[in-house]
């Protein structure tokens, strides 16, 4: 066992880290002010508690946690593999792509928050994980009631015109305030909770709820409902006495959620309530996810490449509702995103790392009948997160929580087994908070280490998207050629120069910049819809990129009148030419 000093840093690093991550945005400095921020804090928050896991944890996670472990060594191993064998740039598959940036350096960052995590044993650690995530979802509260007033603090773009919270979009935060409301309400219903706390939650969770509503997010709302559902399972379950009124409870809730997921599918009473348009979107979303594992079932198209495949693995049926325009780079489906960017076995392998999770909670459960408040509210917080994962994207701000949950719902079981049939739930628990005082000196020098390693691999994006927010403010071209160009080159970066050297006259900028996007990455549809369009192109460069945005792009009825008008202009740019 890790001694006290030593486990309490490290809950310390996770907590305060994961808050960290969650709240950062770097609105003054980048183009992207959430994700590529989020990335680097991610980055050296989860391999610097990787790096402790490796130096110090090595002999606990084998004793106790050898499989989850495992499990998670070969998720990041598989993404990995999927790198070679993409045909995306490999560094679109390591940093991400732009507005996302949730490839392989997030799944390592995420890894190693989850694997630091299951090192945790003493109360307090899991405790202070909780007042994390709900200090963090009190300031997004706060925040949101600025926003709502018109006096927004932070220096971005809202095209929403509702709140955004830390996420820069309305349904990551919806989610999160669902997630936070949820996990408040489990903490205060244990009843070691002082009423101090209960009276400063539900102030709390009545604002966030009227911000879910006005956020316009159906994310918040589902997000709430089946949390809150958990959370009085296990209520119920405590007060009273007898399993009848609990499977009456569990039935009831069946059946409730099953006329909701009707419902949101244009089926039954609660359809006018519920359904939305981007459901059906959705389901767009998640066949073109499902063609493109069937079609690279080993290996996947490569992390975070979701978007280069997009338009070639879309339905037919696409092409009508909602037609051809109507493109995005994430299933919005974060299983089904994992499953098309690595393939089967990183998708099995994420199943099992949930299957674990769902395995330690069963064991609590049937060990124990009494509300404890920190339990439920790890298990609820979880269980929200599962529910915003299988309807939205991938944020790094909100996967940050599913993944140390993970850990912590797993090392929570193993940190509350009795030692023996006979020793009960209380026994145990105070022998948690009797561990050695004795200080590991070299606890703080590995995770900081690691954290610096981490920081530096997920620098290049930070600093290239902060180089080229720079040049723009500045209005150099010389200079922003430079920064747009600088390492890591980005496909969504270079695109956004072609198009604004073009509308600046910058002709030979322009197009030198769109041979480098269609170079660098061959399979950005934009890139080749650029380089067809802009003036300065030649007639073999049009006709190319014609025949590039037809074939990544080959359901498009609209492009073969698109693509004819290029090639005319082409022809006719060919006959001027001509002497």
């Amino acid at each position: 066992m890790l001694t006290k000093s030593t486990e309490t840093y490290i809950g310390r690093w996770i907590a305060y880290g994961t808050a960290f991550v969650t709240l950062l945005v770097t609105s003054t400095i980048n183009v992207d002010p959430v994700n590529v921020s989020k990335l680097i804090a991610s980055s050296g928050v989860g391999i610097g508690l990787l790096a402790i896991a490796l130096v110090q944890g090595r002999k606990i996670l084998f004793r106790d946690s050898f499989w989850p472990v495992l499990v998670i060594m070969f998720f990041i191993l598989w993404a990995t593999v999927s790198v070679f064998f993409s045909d995306a740039p490999a560094t679109q598959n390591i940093f991400g792509v732009n507005g996302r940036n949730t490839g392989l350096i997030a799944y390592v960052a995420l890894a190693g928050v989850a694997i630091g995590a299951l090192l945790l044993r003493r109360l307090p650690s899991f405790e202070i994980l909780i007042y994390a995530l709900l200090f963090a979802w009190a300031c997004n509260v706060v925040y949101g009631l600025f926003v709502l007033s018109g006096n927004d603090f932070i220096g971005w773009n809202n095209v929403y015109n509702t709140i955004l919270g830390t996420f820069g979009n309305p349904n990551f935060v919806s989610a999160f305030l669902g997630m936070g409301l949820v996990a408040g309400l489990a903490y205060s219903l244990d009843a070691s909770r002082s009423w101090t706390f209960r009276c400063a939650y539900l102030v709390l969770a009545a604002t966030a709820f009227y911000q879910i509503v006005s956020s316009n997010s159906i994310q918040g709302i589902a997000v709430s409902a089946f949390g809150i559902t958990v959370v009085g399972f296990y209520f119920v379950r405590a007060h009273i006495k007898g399993n009848l009124f609990t499977y009456i409870y569990t039935l009831a809730a069946a059946i409730v959620g099953s006329f909701a997921i009707a419902g949101a599918l244009q089926i039954g009473p609660l359809t006018q309530y519920i359904y939305k348009r981007s459901v059906s979107l959705r389901g767009h979303y998640w066949h073109a996810g499902l063609e493109m594992a069937k079609e690279h079932p080993i290996f996947g198209v490569g992390i975070d490449a979701y978007g280069d495949w997009f338009r070639r693995s879309r339905s037919a049926t696409s092409m009508i509702d909602p037609g051809p325009s109507t493109v995005t780079n994430s299933a919005h489906n974060v299983p089904i995103d994992i499953l098309s960017g690595g393939g089967f076995p990183i998708f099995i392998a994420y199943t099992v790392i949930l299957v674990f999770v769902l395995i330690a909670i069963v064991k609590v459960t049937k060990r124990q009948r009494k509300f404890d408040g920190i339990f439920v509210t790890l298990v609820s917080a979880w269980f929200c997160y599962q529910v915003q994962s299988i309807i939205s994207i991938n944020q790094i701000g909100l996967a940050i929580w599913g993944w140390v949950l993970s850990g912590a719902v797993i090392a929570y079981e193993v940190a509350t087994r009795s030692a023996s049939a006979g020793e009960n739930q209380t026994t145990n628990k105070q022998k948690l908070k009797s561990s050695p005082n004795d200080v590991a000196a070299s606890t703080f020098l590995v995770s900081v280490v690691g954290c610096a390693m981490g920081l530096a691999i997920a620098a290049p994006p930070f600093l290239a998207d902060a180089a080229w927010r720079s040049a723009l403010r500045v209005g150099d071209i010389n200079g922003a050629v430079v920064a747009v160009t600088k390492f890591q080159l980005d496909s969504t970066r270079l695109a956004q120069a072609v198009a604004t050297f073009e509308d600046n006259k910058a002709f030979v900028q322009a197009h030198d910049l769109a041979l480098k996007a269609v170079a660098y990455n061959p399979d950005f549809y934009d890139g080749w819809r650029l380089l067809g369009f802009i003036s300065t192109s030649t007639p073999e460069e049009k006709a190319n990129a014609a025949a590039n945005m037809k074939r990544l792009d080959p359901l498009n009825p609209e492009w073969n009148t698109t693509v004819k008008a290029l090639i005319d202009k082409t022809l006719a740019e060919r006959l001027k030419a001509t002497p």
